[in-house]
């Protein structure tokens, strides 16, 4: 009788990872608003850790530009105003339309069918008004398409744009039924631009589809 090899062992999560993970997360989707001062001791007993992992993963926050120190204050997540709201969609635009520049040449066969399964899937949630889970299925559809073209730089900076800037629910583009048909479409266009090998329709598509994004984002 065979024996099956043991899977690997995985560290397990640090606190101070998993108080990270949950305050990038609050703060990434506005949860946690632009202003707010975060007390370590408050966020410590939340989260039932100490203090000591609440504070470095304040640090790793610092470092990441999403809250600052001020004097009196401690800890305040970052407010972010107009014009970083433009930078930061021109950003995802060269990030994000490079990536689907380059993943024009560079995908699989395999890689293409796994992303129409996950438009696929968008679709069909879309069509059942089932528009909440959208967003966090758009922001894989993005990230999985740029780490396929730059998988050595291109994904990592993806990833950290799209973690820069807190995004509010409400704000969402995909809540909006007369936005979802038009962005689904602009998803299907990049993919039929990456199935012909076409990189230059592939970038320009995806950077109007950011850039359409970002005139939403202002305007609501």
């Amino acid at each position: 009788m065979a024996i099956s090899e043991p899977e690997p062992m995985r560290p397990p999560m640090s606190k101070a990872d998993y108080v990270y993970g949950v305050l990038l997360d609050e703060i990434r989707t506005a949860r946690i608003p632009g202003g707010t001062a975060l007390r370590a001791g408050e966020v410590a007993r939340r989260l039932g850790v100490s203090v000591t992992p609440v504070r470095e993963a304040l640090r790793r926050l610092e470092k990441d530009r999403l809250i600052r120190y001020e004097t009196h204050h401690g800890a305040t997540v970052v407010d972010l105003g107009d014009e970083a709201l433009e930078e930061f969609y021109g950003l995802r635009a060269v990030v994000e339309g490079l990536g689907a520049r380059l993943a024009a040449a560079r995908i699989t066969p395999e890689e293409l069918a796994g992303l129409r399964d996950l438009h696929a899937a968008m679709a069909r949630d879309a069509g059942q008004g089932r528009y909440d889970a959208l967003g966090e299925q758009s922001r894989r559809f993005h990230l999985r398409l740029v780490e396929i073209g730059g998988p050595a730089f291109l994904g990592a900076h993806a990833r950290a744009v799209l973690d820069s800037f807190p995004v509010p629910a409400s704000a969402s583009l995909w809540l909006d039924p007369d936005q979802v048909g038009l962005q689904l479409e602009a998803h299907e266009r990049v993919l039929d631009a990456l199935e012909a090998g076409d990189g230059e329709t592939a970038e320009r598509v995806m950077i109007d589809h950011i850039r359409q994004a970002g005139d939403h984002r202002r305007h609501h």
